[in-house]
């Protein structure tokens, strides 16, 4: 599925139609690079949610917890030395129980599930003024039907 995504609000509408499929056993790696709109993306996710606080990149503290319902883990494997997440004790939040939203998954991805939905967010001609493109498949077959159920559900121009 590939999306052009012409303003912020229109990421966040983005974020909110693909909550309102979440059930809280899902995996999303979200690529892209700094100020492509990862956040933005997970701002909406969150709003889609119910979620009404701050939410901020994890850039330095590497997760932050949302208590939405489901909860969400948000992780920022960015500032990641090695892509070692041996020590992190991901499994603990991995699909369970939650949303696992990570950033920068290539950083850590030997140690992260197949099964996952990948976002990968892209500037057009590398201006952070213009719309993204929003490129988005899943692998394995528990994200493949999240990502037909996405399509058939996003309302935001292609």
């Amino acid at each position: 599925m590939q999306l052009c995504i012409p303003h912020e609000e229109d990421m966040i509408r983005l974020g909110m139609s693909l909550a309102s499929l979440l059930k809280g056993d899902e995996i999303i790696y979200l690529q892209g690079e700094l100020g492509a709109g990862k956040t933005t993306l997970v701002r909406g996710i969150l709003k889609g949610l119910g979620f009404e606080g701050r939410v901020t990149s994890p850039t330095f503290t590497l997760m932050n917890v949302y208590d939405s319902h489901p909860p969400v883990y948000h992780c920022d494997f960015y500032r990641l030395e090695g892509g070692d997440l041996t020590d992190l004790g991901l499994e603990d939040y991995l699909g369970k129980k939650g949303i696992t939203i990570i950033e920068w998954p290539e950083i850590g991805a030997s140690d992260l599930p197949q099964d996952a939905l990948i976002i990968n967010i892209e500037l057009v001609d590398g201006d952070y003024d213009r719309e993204r493109m929003v490129m988005i498949r899943a692998s394995g077959p528990d994200h493949s039907k999240l990502l037909e159920e996405l399509t058939a559900h996003v309302h935001i121009s292609h």
